[in-house]
């Protein structure tokens, strides 16, 4: 053999031998490809598994049925799901017929459609279309970023597959009609008919609806109905004319859908209403029910409340007139609480935490960190000695001054009758026959009757000094509402509540307030109350509370007491009170009460906001 033939073999031989190694390393990075296809899928879709079951915004309604509110899903959207038997044949063809022709002869993975892609993409030397079926769409929307790179093409067909493995046709096609979005916050087929036709029940909808419908996925910030650039028409009347191609509709019915023109929903959207009171209804019904305030907002439920829209309104229209409140402080606005009770039914009809409440701030009407000063009276002290059968309306007590060990009260005015009636200390707001009765029950009997109207003093409030209101860590206005209501229902006790019901998606009843309710007091004891609390609004410190009905209530304030500053300076300004029908706590002060944040006003203020608030909502229901 030849020099030049051994060199012509031993170069043949070389490049076979590579030619090799390229098909062994080709061959071992296909195994790897699909091994990594198979796998990457699995894991992502056995480890994520809880993404399968979509979040749903929950609903928050009034007594009447009121939707009050539709919970934000955490991306700051709305979703509300529907089965795919809810949604019309027509809707479901389009949509495949738009995103998915082959989608029931697939496995997951459309590779015509992926040729085609390929071949544009290397026309266009970019990634510009996808070729992405239905199950690939749901497999990048629900676990994947919108990169459009290899890595991600090739992780979205690897969970891909993995959902076909795991979900039936029925079952993606139905996740994708809920999960996609559909543009100005809204997710899901449902959601979208809503929110740009107002059509709840999505079997109503017409051609041109769901031609629009089917529009937006391509494109949701542009072509979603409501777009004004006209780039949304003309997207529609192609979806109508692929409709038709497809043999979905005639082609009259195509021309009569491309002249329709779109409409908005004619609902009025009022203002939202509330705040604090969804605020306490979630915390209520997650305490009911042991799910996660989290859990109750994105798990499709609806939670009914017993909020009456109209004293709901009236409350936080009254809440926005300055006129109604003290003049702010340096550098704080004078703050507000207020609830509203039905007394009969135990249901909370109102409920403001401040003066400009929103979401998630701090709830003022249910906290418990303020004094309620004379307003305390007679849950601590004239009830409990009327219940005692000792004592009656007509009673003669003591009104000197005494001090009790190193607690020395003083009336407020510095002045002293001697004797007075029961019914005269509690309308002119007498502090020394207060603290005198309360000796003579016992603190420990007091605080029982005080437990029994829903307030369960702590152990640092064994002491005298409750008689006037001075409690160690404070109650709220609903607390006091809630204690008030029991004298207006004749001594039975019904639990405040704000939530009647909480509902699955699915329609069950997940739970129902049980309007159990308990003869707390006696009758005699409400009734004498309810005298003596008339007289407070008819003649003593309420009467700017009046109303042109009967009213039951007393006034409350704590004094700033603080050195170098006006005696007349108040911490706290309270009325708690009632109607036949309502009963009301309002409290007014500032968050931090200091040397420059203090009000010299008087509870006559919060009488007053009472009275106003009560009007106008008993006038509206």
């Amino acid at each position: 053999m030849s020099g030049l033939q051994a060199v012509v073999k031993r170069k043949l031989l070389r490049s076979l031998y590579f030619a090799f190694d390229l098909a062994v390393m080709g061959a071992v990075l296909v195994l790897a490809g699909l091994f990594y296809v198979h796998e990457y899928g699995e894991t992502v879709v056995n480890r994520h598994s809880e993404k399968l079951i979509l979040q749903e915004s929950s609903i928050v309604a009034a007594a009447d049925g009121t939707v009050l509110r539709r919970i934000p899903l955490p991306e700051s959207g709305y979703r509300m799901k529907a089965e795919l038997e809810e949604m019309p044949a027509l809707l479901v063809d389009t949509f495949l017929a738009v995103e998915d022709r082959r989608f029931y002869s697939h496995q997951g993975l459309d590779y015509k459609g992926i040729a085609r892609a390929f071949f544009n993409n290397a026309l266009q030397m970019q990634v510009s279309e996808g070729g992405s079926s239905i199950t690939q769409q749901l497999a990048r929307n629900l676990f994947l970023n919108r990169d459009k790179n290899m890595l991600r093409k090739l992780n979205e067909a690897s969970i891909a597959l993995a959902l076909e493995k795991r979900l039936s046709k029925h079952d993606i096609l139905q996740l994708y009609l809920n999960q996609i979005y559909m543009g100005e916050g809204q997710y899901g087929i449902k959601a979208a008919a809503e929110h740009y036709f107002g059509v709840t029940q999505l079997k109503e909808l017409d051609i041109m609806q769901i031609a629009a419908l089917a529009a937006i996925p391509k494109g949701p910030s542009i072509y979603n109905p409501a777009d004004n650039s006209g780039l949304s028409v003309k997207r529609r009347e192609l979806v109508l004319s692929l409709m038709w191609k497809q043999g979905l509709i005639t082609h009259e019915e195509m021309k009569a859908a491309v002249k329709e023109k779109y409409q908005p929903p004619s609902i009025v959207r009022e203002r939202l209403i509330g705040a604090s009171y969804i605020d306490a209804a979630l915390t209520e019904a997650s305490q009911r029910t042991g799910k996660s305030k989290r859990d109750l907002q994105t798990g499709g439920y609806t939670i009914v409340t017993g909020m009456n829209t109209a004293a709901q309104r009236a409350l936080e229209e009254a809440f926005q007139n300055p006129n109604l409140f003290p003049p702010d402080g340096k550098d704080q606005q004078v703050e507000a609480a207020m609830a509203m009770l039905d007394h009969r039914t135990g249901d909370v009809v109102a409920l403001t935490g401040g003066r400009n409440p929103s979401t998630g701030n701090l709830n003022r009407a249910v906290v418990d960190a303020r004094q309620p000063g004379s307003a305390f009276k007679p849950i601590i002290d004239y009830g409990p000695a009327l219940e005692s059968g000792l004592y009656t309306p007509d009673s003669v007590l003591p009104d000197r001054k005494t001090a009790y060990g190193s607690y020395k009260p003083e009336n407020l005015n510095g002045v002293y009758r001697g004797q007075t009636t029961m019914k005269i200390a509690l309308q002119q707001s007498i502090n020394a026959p207060a603290v005198w009765l309360l000796k003579q029950v016992g603190i420990s009997k007091a605080r029982g009757f005080a437990a029994k109207l829903g307030i369960d003093l702590p152990k640092e409030d064994n002491n005298l000094s409750i008689a006037l209101g001075g409690l160690h860590t404070g109650v709220s206005p609903l607390k006091m509402a809630q204690a008030y209501s029991v004298f207006a229902s004749g001594g039975v006790f019904r639990e405040a509540h704000t939530v009647r019901q909480v509902i699955d998606p699915k329609g069950h009843v997940l739970y129902t307030y049980n309007a159990g309710q308990r003869q707390a007091i006696s009758p005699l004891t409400a009734e004498r109350m309810t005298g003596m609390l008339q007289s407070v609004v008819d003649e003593g410190t309420g009467k700017k509370a009046r109303l042109n009905r009967p009213v039951a209530g007393k006034t409350g304030t704590t004094q700033l007491d603080l050195p170098g500053i006006s005696s007349k300076a108040n911490r706290d300004l309270w009325f708690v009170g009632y109607t036949p029908e309502w009963t009301a706590a309002v409290w007014m002060g500032f968050d931090r009460t200091d040397k420059d944040n203090f009000m010299t006003a008087g509870s006559g203020m919060a009488a007053a906001l009472f009275s106003t608030v009560m009007s106008n909502a008993m006038e509206a229901r």
